[in-house]
């Protein structure tokens, strides 16, 4: 047990650590630099270190450390709680962002500067955890630091089957984000923590279930066993179809690129009453531009976010 005391000591510290970047940052920096650039570094850096290392006892612990499954997912299900509850509200990942651009919630130039900043997040976490590993505090990390230089591939199925997979992982994490967006954190944050360990269980024996671009290049793209169009198309194209395919079920359209809903029929809520005219109205005219206005304000109707 003293390889996961090591662990969950790292976990720890880099909590603390992020926590106190996020507080330094706040202080140092405007309102918009910290939510657009900032907190997206400090959010992905701590999702890619905690990543990287759970990923050390999944791989070494049932053999070196004698973990068992029970004990890894409830350690991955606190995990992600805990970052749910202290990301600040953090994307840190490259979909949920441009998820965001298709909901017209966010500019471009946002959303290149957040996943620029997730990138540089993600990188950030991946040579600080390394250098930890060197430190060889317990015997996993003697291991992970010995194969290392030599890891192999997290894309253990078929590139197609590996596509598909990242992005049925994709598609039902968005779909959760868009059904809960409006729920008090106190659920969403355990729905959704539950929803990706769920889904870390069933499908990480085939991709390792990352759905997540930016956490993806860090983890696995330098590693033996597939090419880089491979990688793409697997950890990049598939959470991306996903996201959209989440998005345009959800909406019935994309927001940032169509007005009019593709998927679900407009229905008018208000019915003409199919009264018989008083003898003295057949003959009053109609206002002028009554039958326009009439149309402006169904077509304003259609155009209400919660419309689609």
């Amino acid at each position: 047990m003293a390889g996961l005391n090591v662990s969950l000591s790292f976990f720890f510290a880099t909590f603390a650590l992020c926590q106190a970047a996020r507080r330094l940052s706040k202080a140092l920096l405007s309102e918009g630099t910290y939510a657009s650039f900032a907190r997206e570094v400090v959010g992905a850096a701590q999702l890619g270190a905690c990543c990287l290392e759970m990923q050390v006892l999944v791989e070494l612990g049932p053999w070196a450390g004698g973990f068992g499954p029970d004990l890894l997912l409830t350690l991955l299900f606190l995990l992600l709680l805990v970052h749910g509850a202290t990301c600040d509200g953090a994307a840190a990942n490259p979909t949920v962002s441009l998820q965001e651009l298709l909901l017209a919630e966010a500019s471009v130039p946002c959303t290149l500067l957040a996943l620029a900043a997730q990138g540089l997040g993600m990188q950030a976490a991946r040579v600080l955890t390394r250098r930890y590993w060197a430190w060889e505090l317990s015997d996993l990390h003697v291991l992970q630091s010995l194969m290392d230089a030599h890891c192999s591939s997290t894309l253990r199925t078929s590139v197609p089957h590996g596509t598909l997979v990242e992005g049925a992982c994709a598609f039902f994490f968005h779909l959760s984000l868009l059904r809960f967006r409006n729920t008090l954190p106190v659920y969403r944050v355990p729905l959704t923590a539950l929803l990706v360990t769920f889904m870390a269980y069933t499908a990480g024996p085939f991709t390792s279930a990352f759905f997540n671009p930016a956490l993806a290049a860090s983890v696995t793209f330098q590693c033996s066993g597939s090419t880089l169009l491979e990688y793409a198309q697997v950890y990049w194209l598939g959470p991306l179809t996903g996201m959209v395919l989440a998005v345009l079920l959800h909406h019935g359209r994309l927001p940032r690129l169509f007005q009019r809903n593709l998927l679900y029929s407009q229905k008018n809520k208000y019915r003409t009453p199919r009264g018989k005219l008083a003898p003295g109205q057949r003959d009053t005219p109609m206002p002028a531009g009554g039958c326009r206005s009439w149309e402006t304000t169904r077509e304003a109707g259609r155009q209400l976010p919660g419309s689609g």
